[in-house]
């Protein structure tokens, strides 16, 4: 193998991949690993994290040759954002499980607290609205088990963090965050970029197990421990896996919106400092690049969906077909008037009810698996919508929808996206987003590239234009609309 190469891990829910990219940026090389979930109880999602340690020494090891490895010149690694757990500061022993991000267990506690006071303190500060989905009520609840007067934490002996944290503080003794990451947190004020004391105090989490802010661009320690690499490769970008695909789009303008389809679906876009966002979108932090003062973060509005992929697994699971077959049985057929809202845990963005349920509404006797198979496909489009419509009412327009993720290889779901949104959607060939987009970052701070070269890598996309006649859409937006109020419709409330 000649010329240098850049390795990216991208640390994600259901599995870890690795990307090889060269200087001209494309990819030579990939390499996956597995990842099992639990569910110990209804609601309740764990992973281990030595699991999840493992599995990126697996697919380090499945992507990398040792001729390539001598060619690795720097590394990135984007993660899973909102799940968190516990570990020892001096053994890095792991004390909890991570509580993924789609864990619910904190939703009464999030009720408990949820005066309107703390709901408008959260959403100022944090960017956020009380939800489970975000870490600060998880790590509540695992400190309550393990040091419910935080005298172990506060002493500094217990370390809290996401799972950049996590893996960083496998590289080395120190306790790092990347900015991105932190901003999912729901204890740091996104506007400065530091930890808030009010938001500490109201989740009970000290700050002396908290982590130390860093930029996307480091500095970090360096790779050891994954062969056949040499230890010793630079790191020199970590970011949050939708903000790195958003990167990776090269979709760094106001107007230029991404959609991530995995497991759940986020929808994101840079947004001007000072716009008023509809209060159904998060602001985050996408990036912050050489600092992590105001003026280095990257601003960007967002709204998370919980359930893509995954209804499309559910529902292949209760018709007894892979989710190929799923896709199959859908190509032909129409929804017959049913409409599927995925609200197994509530629904996300732009609604964000905990209290919202999984709803199957239209069915009649002609109703048959295809229709359902289609209704699933097309719940994911109306999501995708709901936010898109959001972010118009913030006042800020969304020319045009880049994709990525394993749902939007099926083209109808795109098609069927495009005809809702009214805009063209935009497919990279390179499905793999969320690793290319540090990939980037840290061939850029490598100097295989400027930015004006990274700008110019060349992204073959696929593009569906919008074909449905507008009467048509208005009725199927309706549809689904009245769907959602029947999933949040609170008997006697």
């Amino acid at each position: 193998m000649t010329g240098p190469l850049v390795l990216a891990i991208d640390q994600g829910t259901s599995s870890t991949k690795c990307l090889l990219v060269d200087s001209s940026g494309a990819v030579v090389a990939r390499g996956q690993a597995p990842l099992r979930e639990s569910h110990p109880q209804p609601g309740w999602v764990e992973q281990d994290a030595g699991e999840i340690w493992d599995s990126i020494r697996a697919a380090v090891a499945a992507c990398v040759t040792p001729e390539q490895a001598r060619a690795v010149v720097a590394a990135g690694i984007s993660t899973q954002r909102e799940s968190c757990l516990l570990w020892h500061r001096k053994t890095g022993a792991p004390l909890s499980p991570v509580l993924s991000w789609q864990d619910q267990r904190t939703a009464a506690l999030a009720q408990a607290i949820g005066t309107p006071d703390a709901l408008a303190r959260v959403r100022q500060v944090s960017g956020l609205p009380l939800d489970p989905m975000f870490s600060a009520l998880k790590l509540h609840w695992l400190l309550d088990q393990i040091d419910p007067d935080r005298t172990k934490a506060r002493a500094g002996d217990i370390r809290v963090g996401t799972i950049d944290s996590w893996l960083l503080g496998r590289l080395s003794d120190d306790h790092l965050i990347e900015a991105g990451n932190a901003s999912r947190t729901q204890l740091l004020d996104v506007a400065k970029g530091r930890w808030d004391e009010g938001l500490l105090e109201l989740f009970g989490v000290p700050a002396e197990a908290l982590p130390r802010l860093t930029a996307s661009s480091g500095p970090f320690p360096s790779l050891r421990g994954f062969a056949p690499l040499p230890d010793g490769i630079p790191l020199l970008a970590v970011m949050a896996d939708s903000h790195s695909a958003l990167f990776a789009h090269g979709a760094i303008q106001p107007g230029e919106v991404k959609a991530t389809q995995g497991t759940g679906s986020s929808v994101m876009g840079l947004i001007p400092n000072g716009t008023a966002l509809d209060p159904g979108l998060c602001l985050t932090i996408a990036w912050a690049i050489d600092g992590i003062g105001p003026e280095h973060l990257a601003l960007a509005a967002e709204g998370n969906i919980r359930a893509a992929g995954s209804t499309l697994r559910w529902v292949a699971g209760i018709l007894g077909i892979d989710t190929d077959e799923l896709a199959r049985l859908a190509k032909t057929a129409s929804a017959g008037g049913v409409t599927l809202v995925p609200g197994f845990t509530g629904l996300g963005a732009p609604w964000w009810d905990a209290e919202a349920v999984g709803l199957l509404t239209g069915v009649t006797l002609g109703t048959d698996r295809n229709c359902i198979a289609r209704a699933a496909i097309d719940s994911i489009a109306h999501q995708i919508t709901d936010v898109v419509e959001a972010l118009e009412r913030s006042g800020s327009p969304v020319r045009r929808l880049h994709v990525d993720g394993g749902p939007t290889r099926n083209d109808q779901l795109m098609q069927m996206e495009a005809d809702m949104i009214g805009r063209p959607i935009l497919r990279g060939h390179t499905a793999e987003l969320s690793a290319l987009g540090v990939a980037h970052l840290a061939g850029l701070k490598a100097g295989l590239w400027n930015a004006g070269r990274l700008a110019g890598l060349e992204r073959p996309r696929d593009v569906f234009e919008p074909s449905m006649r507008p009467a048509e859409r208005q009725a199927e937006r309706r549809r689904w609309l009245d769907a959602v109020a029947r999933s949040r419709f609170r008997p006697g409330a």
